[in-house]
This record gives structure tokens, C-alpha cells and sequence, in this order.
């Protein structure tokens, strides 16, 4: 692999998503309104680059394999570890738990399902709405995360959180649907 697409700039900012992991999961470690901020940011910091980082690589024509096998790994490791300490924290609780499982059950079997798709040379594109369900996703996540320091600069924010979470779960669910209906035809066909 060339030196210049491991370091190019669209798959630093994916190894930055993928390093901002451990550093919200550390923040939880301390009490305080403090680090809650500071997971906030590492967060919104880490949602950014995955915006910035596919755009880049399409813009500046510096695509990789490395890069698309990364990003969707960047990607799930940032909510499944936020929705994991956020759920260790209580801030997800009761009934919306179910939304957290349901968002990380689809994350694992639809990247299943695309991992035999590949293997069958077959590309299912990333819709508008998985699109969207990602961004609500992104935004629960971030509300929660702000936790009950957001609540004493935006009181509702906790709950505004949990909505979007439950906002987001449908979206999942619906989205999952979509990736399953189009590989079925494959996993039917399949000796």
C-alpha cells in the first residue's frame, strides 16, 4: 500500500474518529460536569470527520480501500461505545434501552450482511434516509452525552436526547429493512 493513501488526509481524519472512541469512553471515567463536556466535544469533533473525511476523499480523488473499509469501522465504533457508556451511566435506561439494542443490532448485521454482499461482488449504496437515520443518530447521542451538564444550561436535553434516540431506532429499523430486502435476493440465491 502506498505511504501517501495510508497518510493521506481523509484517512488521518478516520484514524482521529477511531482514536476519539477510547477518549469519550475515558471521559465517563471522571465525576463532574466536566468531562461530560469534553466527551461532548470529542464527539461533535469525531461526527464532523465523517463528513469531512468521505467528501475529502471524493473532492481530491484520494479513495482507498483502506479508507472505505475504515470509515464504516470509524463509524460504528463511535456510536456502539457511546451508546454502550451512555447505557453504564444510566443516562439510557428503562424502555429506551430497547432503542440503544435496537441501533446496535442493526449496525452488526447490516455490516454482516454487507461483508457477504462483497464477498458476492454485490454493492448495496448508502440510501438518504440511512443518511438521515445516522445524523439523528449523531444528535441523540450528542444530547445525551452533554448529560446533566446540558441540563443545567438547557433543561429538556436529556429528554430531547432519548427522543431522537427512539427517532433514530425507527429510522434503524426501516433502514435495516431496506438493506436486508436488498440482499435477500442474493442470501435466497445462494447454494
Amino acid at each position: 500500500m502506498k505511504r501517501s493513501v495510508v497518510f493521506s488526509l481523509p484517512n488521518i481524519l478516520t484514524y482521529g474518529r477511531i482514536a476519539a472512541v477510547p477518549a469519550v469512553a475515558a471521559c465517563f471515567y471522571f465525576e463532574g460536569t466536566t468531562p461530560r463536556w469534553i466527551a461532548l466535544a470529542i464527539f461533535i469533533i469525531a461526527a464532523i470527520t465523517d463528513f469531512f473525511d468521505g467528501y475529502l476523499a471524493r473532492a481530491w480523488q484520494q479513495q482507498s480501500a483502506l479508507g472505505k473499509m475504515l470509515d464504516p469501522i470509524a463509524d460504528k465504533l463511535l456510536v456502539s461505545v457511546s451508546l454502550l457508556m451512555l447505557a453504564a451511566s444510566r443516562d439510557i435506561g428503562g424502555w429506551s434501552l430497547l432503542a440503544a439494542i435496537i441501533i446496535l443490532c442493526r449496525e452488526i448485521l447490516v455490516s454482516g450482511l454487507r461483508e457477504f454482499l462483497a464477498e458476492l461482488q454485490v454493492s448495496v449504496p448508502v440510501t438518504k434516509l440511512a443518511k438521515w437515520k445516522t445524523t439523528v443518530q449523531l444528535v441523540a447521542i450528542a444530547l445525551l452525552l452533554a448529560g446533566p451538564a446540558g441540563e443545567t444550561i438547557l433543561p429538556g436535553t436529556q429528554l430531547a436526547g432519548l427522543t431522537a434516540l427512539w427517532i433514530a431506532a425507527i429510522l434503524t429499523l426501516y433502514t435495516g429493512y431496506d438493506y436486508f430486502r436488498a440482499g435477500i435476493v442474493h442470501l435466497i440465491s445462494e447454494d
